[in-house]
């Protein structure tokens, strides 16, 4: 008898239970977030320190199998989370190669000289489209898998950075959809005599290529910025390696640009040299607050003692 009022007494309670967690679940998501952007970490040990541990200590091997187990999942959510977004873009990646193709003149004015040409077109700005629309996930997973080794302030900062890393990746695709192909194309168009005929694929790997990669190209001062607030980073050596920094910006932009025209490659090269000097002055900013934040714990603790 005492099963059966139990039970009954479940059945009559179960609506109001399911509506309070419900109500409380809000508030129960953000306890855990402050719990967990406030957590201290357990151990502050030196990176190299960590490294020549993982020589000698079986625990810290140990350690290092969990983290690449972590790691594993993270990248297996990344990749669903991609799958997720490229069906996504599904819906409207036709429109999208139409848009990607009015520099050219449409789509009417590409061809497809091979039995799967547009199928692999289409799959392909499907794919950079679906990179597009789960960029802020992509980097909230990766930031998930840091968040514990780092400290509360630190977590709070990538965690900021994550939006900005979406709209600076967005503006590098803008920039090379509206400044650089408008420049880039009439050039290699007109460039000699001979009739143009390009392929759809060709031509979409092309843009594609050249919006994802100036797309990340634009996130180098807020990473940077994150960095440097980290500790990893200083903006002396960044200021002080500047020549060998445009020398490899250089490499970069030849290896990125399927072409070997000066003017796409200077185009390629010009906000590439500018983030750089961007992340540079960035970097003062962040060295210049995390030594006002030494300093203060150094005072703090020096009145203590």
């Amino acid at each position: 008898m005492r099963r059966f009022f139990k039970a009954l007494w479940r059945v009559i309670t179960f609506p109001f239970v399911l509506v309070f967690n419900v109500l409380a679940f809000p508030f129960r998501m953000t306890r855990t977030a402050y719990r967990f952007l406030n957590a201290e970490i357990e151990e502050d040990n030196p990176l190299l320190d960590k490294l020549s541990a993982l020589a000698t200590e079986a625990e810290a091997r140990a350690s290092l199998w969990d983290h690449i187990e972590v790691l594993r999942t993270h990248l297996l959510r990344m990749l669903i989370g991609l799958g997720l977004g490229v069906g996504v873009s599904f819906y409207f990646t036709i429109p999208l190669m139409e848009f990607l193709a009015d520099p050219v003149g449409g789509l009417g004015k590409l061809q497809a000289i091979k039995v799967t040409e547009e199928i692999s077109v289409y799959m392909r700005v499907a794919l950079a489209s679906g990179i597009a629309i789960m960029l802020p996930y992509l980097v909230f997973e990766l930031w998930l898998f840091a968040a514990p080794g780092l400290k509360p302030r630190e977590r709070k900062f990538g965690l900021a950075g994550i939006p900005l890393a979406f709209i600076l990746f967005t503006a590098g695709m803008a920039f090379t959809y509206f400044i650089l192909l408008p420049t880039a194309l009439p050039f290699l168009e007109g460039f000699t005599s001979i009739q143009e005929f390009w392929t759809a694929n060709d031509y979409f790997g092309f843009v594609t290529g050249l919006m994802i990669w100036i797309g990340l190209f634009f996130e180098f001062p807020l990473a940077v910025y994150i960095l440097t607030s980290m500790g990893f980073i200083q903006p002396q050596i960044l200021a002080g390696q500047w020549r060998l920094a445009i020398v490899i910006i250089a490499i970069i932009a030849a290896a990125v640009t399927p072409t070997i025209d000066p003017v796409t490659m200077g185009l390629t090269m010009l906000p590439m040299i500018m983030l750089y000097f961007a992340g540079i002055g960035l970097s003062r900013v962040a060295h210049a607050g995390r030594r006002r934040r030494a300093d203060q714990v150094n005072e703090t603790e020096a009145g203590l003692g």
